[in-house]
């Protein structure tokens, strides 16, 4: 019997806009880096196949309905390669950090094969003091940045072990046919608005529950879009298929010093750096703006769903105090505007209406997502993934830093994540390889940022003190 699974909404949403475009690669990534010796690529290869039985997407593949007349499903690949995923390479002397921000650019600029899984890894070996790195990439209609941290505490281990155990067997189950695809999509588009239909007259059920989560949610993204497009800036020009990337590492406890000391949260924090930083970028260019907007991914993913792959994630839009000379004034900023989002209701209705694409005409939805990607709603992306506050290891060896990278979209040069890891915060930039040919003034204003308000922080506490 074939078996396949449809995507949802989100996750084709994702697809659709990397379709036709030359230049939008729809992967997130990541960069870590782990203590030597590097093991061999045989080992590693053994290491995980091992474990592929508790990630079972990897092993799959897109399939797409004929005539466009449904969203993309998910397949068993029957020809699976591990090779083709696991790829090894080694950096050109010296072997430096500097050598593997080119390659790690490199290769996020190149395009995942649709006729494959849709992910690999890159095991680079040659970086300096004995070290090794892993190149991770995935496309986005798979993961969302809190599962992918939650299958890499899947395939890496808490503890450190050079154990390999026998690979679980594994077959593939059979793959519909065309017309199967074609049946099946027209009848769920023909019986699934009826059943919601039904259902949101019930009282208590799903449908009635989205449908008042759009009433309650849709006027604050209405009021969003009426404050119209986010300002003009050089960081929304169109991009180039090529990329450039940086990696800078914060220290976690640096930025919960700051938060105790100037109160926050965290997160305020975080995007208090990120404000100070690229207004030093802004100012390098000569541009001067009150505000910058950006689009924060914002996880509704349920604590008994972690670990499973595909998209739970909604966004919320923050107007950054670029323009604020201030560094503890550019903090209260955020605070404030922060807190402002949490008391609305935007986070839920963008999910409501992401969820109400579930119901709506494929070629409908796709046409929709399109014209958000090319619509300047916000300057660029930024999210700040929570991970591990433990060493994950990999054969042994331990993971000493990690480096996130989200995709950029059509007119958006730079994107910015972050993900805490075991103390840490490492901060990936990526940006278009023309547009973002000062990416390295960024990545040396980010520590600038923090250190800003940390000596802020500090003279406070002398002061009560």
């Amino acid at each position: 019997m074939s078996w396949f699974e449809r995507l949802t909404a989100l996750d084709a949403g994702f697809l659709d806009i990397e379709q036709g475009e030359r230049a939008a690669h729809m992967h997130v990534g990541l960069v870590a880096v782990f203590e030597g010796p590097s093991p061999s690529y045989r080992d590693l290869l053994a290491f995980i196949a091992s474990r592929l039985d508790r990630v079972p997407r990897y092993r799959q593949r897109l399939r797409f309905v004929p005539f466009g007349q449904g969203r993309p499903v998910w397949v068993d690949e029957s020809d699976f390669d591990l090779e083709h995923h696991v790829r090894h390479t080694a950096l050109p002397p010296p072997g430096g950090e500097s050598e593997l921000r080119a390659l790690a650019g490199r290769l996020f600029a190149q395009r995942l094969d649709r006729d494959k899984p849709l992910w690999e890894i890159w095991f680079v070996e040659g970086l300096g003091e004995g070290r090794f790195a892993l190149v991770a990439k995935t496309h986005h209609c798979m993961i969302d940045g809190v599962s992918g941290v939650d299958i890499a505490n899947v395939i890496l281990e808490r503890e450190p072990s050079t154990e390999i155990p026998p690979a679980p067997p594994w077959t593939p189950r059979a793959q519909p046919t065309a017309a199967e695809l074609l049946a099946d999509a027209v009848a769920y588009q023909v019986t699934n608005p009826l059943a919601i239909a039904r259902g949101a007259l019930k009282a208590g059920s799903a449908a009635r529950r989205v449908m008042m989560e759009i009433a309650g949610g849709v006027p604050e993204l209405v009021g969003m879009a009426l404050k119209g497009q986010a300002p003009a800036s050089s960081l929304n020009r169109p991009i180039g298929p090529h990329r450039r990337f940086e990696m800078v590492r914060l220290d976690l406890a640096t930025v919960k010093r700051v938060r105790t000391a100037l109160g926050g949260t965290v997160n305020d924090v975080i995007l208090a750096v990120v404000a100070g930083a690229l207004r030093e970028l802004l100012e390098a260019r000569g541009e001067s703006l009150p505000t910058l907007r950006v689009m924060i991914p914002v996880s509704v993913r349920p604590p008994d769903q972690r670990g499973q792959l595909g998209n739970q994630v909604t966004a919320i839009f923050c107007d950054l105090p670029v323009g604020e000379p201030d560094a503890r004034r550019r903090l209260e900023a955020v605070s404030r505007a922060t807190k402002g989002l949490k008391e609305s209701r935007q986070a839920v209705g963008a999910l409501a209406l992401t969820t109400l694409g579930n119901f709506t005409p494929p070629t409908i939805a796709a046409q929709v997502v399109r014209l958000q990607a090319v619509t300047r709603f916000f300057n660029l992306v930024v999210t700040n993934v929570p991970g591990p506050q433990h060493p994950l290891y990999l054969l042994g060896r331990k993971m000493l830093a990690s480096y996130p990278c989200v995709p950029l979209i059509r007119l958006s040069t730079l994107g910015i994540a972050l993900l805490s890891y075991d103390g840490a915060i490492g901060v990936g930039l990526v940006g278009d390889a023309d547009r973002a040919r000062d990416l390295p003034t960024l990545a040396a204003a980010v520590p600038r940022a923090l250190d800003e308000l940390s000596e802020i922080a500090r003279a406070d506490d002398a002061a009560a003190s």
